[in-house]
């Protein structure tokens, strides 16, 4: 089956942090505004774990707005009158780019013989992405979430290709909290009779079961208590009275089940193994002998880190740690923690505060 997406391959096989290596590399993105003549002007925006290239144009499964069409565009915060935006689907990932349901040499998925992959493989897929694109130098790195695990990454590990960097919700290792929710998710995924240890393509079902439970138990990380409570308190829903059963009757479980079978649709379970794995393995300083301030040695970059105070999943702590550690490597780097209620998730919804940020940071 041909690619829909736009893509390039990258002219040479990409090695893996695993020791493998991953020839004939699918990258697929998108473009927004105009590249300048001297090719200065690109930024380069990572997206979070179920996130895509999609960031500012119609996805092309569930026919939605993209995932920050608020802040990408003419006028807006990032600005496509100004800049060239690129983002890019992710290795691993199921939208164009190379992941566990593309072919192997043998023409069938890779299923589970795909490379185990780290946050750091992702960037040198992106950063080879770049090359065959001839920019040497980014603008800016943007990311929330995973996509700021990328923009640090990038940072950390190719200190001349970005000359800012924007990391939003996000953290420089994930916690044992982080991994042990993952693990939940992995396990409901191979736990569903449909998986059949990975090798479901072709097949009639696929574990889509397991995969809306993964999302279940992962949305619940995105949101705040006091947002779940404000939207759904303990109302039931399309009843008057407790079934005393097993249906939903809160309007929260309903919330979720949706949420759930939604993503079914659009996303592949075994990208949501390799992918969470990778973002459990992410730790910059173990990268860089155990300092984190030793990743950040020499960078020439400004960083601006933005943390929210409701976000429990990544909190204002694992920002500042990232800020400790820029000032004892002496990189110039601002830092805001902003208030709004939405959890995790404030980084996509509407936190004007969080326009007024980044249109600052990249104006200045």
């Amino acid at each position: 089956m041909s690619n829909p997406h736009t893509s390039l391959t990258l002219p040479n096989p990409l090695p893996l942090d695993s020791g493998q290596a991953l020839a004939c590399v699918e990258m697929a993105y998108e473009t927004y505004g105009t590249l300048n003549a001297d090719k200065s002007n690109a930024i380069l925006i990572c997206h979070a774990l179920t996130g895509d290239q999609y960031v500012a144009s119609t996805h092309p499964i569930t026919g939605k707005p993209g995932w920050w069409e608020r802040m990408v565009g003419p006028g807006k915060p990032i600005d496509t009158d100004r800049f060239h935006v690129i983002c890019a689907n992710v290795i691993g990932s199921c939208l164009g780019s190379t992941g566990p349901q593309s072919p192997a040499s043998d023409g069938e998925p890779y299923a589970m013989r795909f490379p185990v992959i780290t946050i750091r493989d992702m960037v040198r897929g992106l950063v080879a992405m770049l090359d065959a694109m001839g920019i040497a130098q980014l603008h800016t790195v943007v990311g929330g979430s995973m996509g700021g695990m990328q923009a640090l990454s990038l940072a950390a590990n190719w200190p001349d290709r970005a000359g800012r960097v924007l990391a939003i919700a996000t953290t420089a290792r994930h916690s044992a909290q982080n991994i042990a929710f993952h693990e939940v998710g992995r396990q409901a995924i191979m736990a569903d009779p449909h998986w059949c240890g990975g090798d479901y393509y072709g097949e009639e079902s696929a574990p889509d079961a397991g995969l809306a439970v993964a999302r279940m138990a992962a949305h619940i990380t995105y949101l705040s208590e006091e947002g779940l409570t404000e939207k759904f308190g303990r109302r039931l829903q399309d009843r008057d009275a407790k079934t005393f059963g097993f249906d939903a009757d809160f309007q929260v479980e309903s919330y979720l089940r949706y949420q759930g079978s939604g993503f079914t649709r659009r996303f592949d379970a075994n990208s949501y193994l390799y992918i969470t794995r990778a973002m459990d393995y992410f730790d910059i300083a173990e990268e860089h002998g155990g300092t984190l301030a030793k990743a950040f040695a020499g960078t020439p970059a400004r960083f601006c880190l933005v943390s929210f105070d409701s976000d429990w999943l990544y909190p204002t702590a694992e920002s500042r740690h990232v800020v400790h550690a820029l000032n004892a490597a002496g990189a110039p780097v601002s830092f805001v923690e902003l208030s709004a209620p939405f959890g995790h998730d404030s980084f996509l919804l509407d936190v004007p505060a969080l326009d007024r940020v980044v249109k600052g940071f990249l104006d200045g």
